[in-house]
């Protein structure tokens, strides 16, 4: 059963997310689970190319929730946010599980501060952080220049089987 939550609010700015827009606790299940996200954004080739991404679950002061990821500030996807800031992430359960599915709609803004203590949690929860291979394959993230993409939903669909 696919479902489809939309707002009428078509600005690019972060809007105000109306209740259309929430993410259920059943799709907040999915979304915390160390999973990719399969993020699309507007302005790219056609047909589009969704990346691979890490990517969290935030609170706004608000009580809304918004999905946030870090990149390269000169990176294709900042470059093509910037001109236009429409994007969408699409999770979905591995192989093995009963067939589930979130995909998550709006405007992205950049933000310019949080990139690298996003990069330090989502390494932690994408990988053991014990392990010496992957620290040394964090240092550069870290050491890099970050900036933080903050996806504030408008439309949420999914579907569970």
């Amino acid at each position: 059963m696919t479902t489809d939550a939309r707002t009428d609010d078509a600005r690019t700015e972060a809007p105000a997310r109306t209740a259309a827009a929430s993410l259920t606790p059943a799709d907040l299940d999915l979304l915390r689970r160390p999973l990719h996200g399969f993020l699309t954004v507007a302005g790219g080739p056609l047909p589009p190319e969704p990346r691979p991404v890490w990517f969290e679950v935030a609170e706004t002061g608000a009580g809304d929730r918004t999905l946030q990821l870090f990149t390269a500030p000169d990176s294709l996807k900042v470059r093509r946010l910037r001109r236009d800031p429409r994007a969408s992430l699409v999770v979905a359960a591995p192989v093995g599980e009963r067939e589930r599915w979130v995909s998550v709609t709006g405007p992205v803004t950049v933000e310019p501060d949080g990139a690298h203590d996003l990069a330090r949690r989502l390494a932690a929860r994408y990988w053991d952080p014990a392990d010496p291979a992957s620290a040394a394959d964090l240092a550069p993230i870290l050491a890099a220049d970050q900036v933080r993409l903050v996806l504030h939903p408008e439309s949420v669909r999914r579907y569970a089987h």
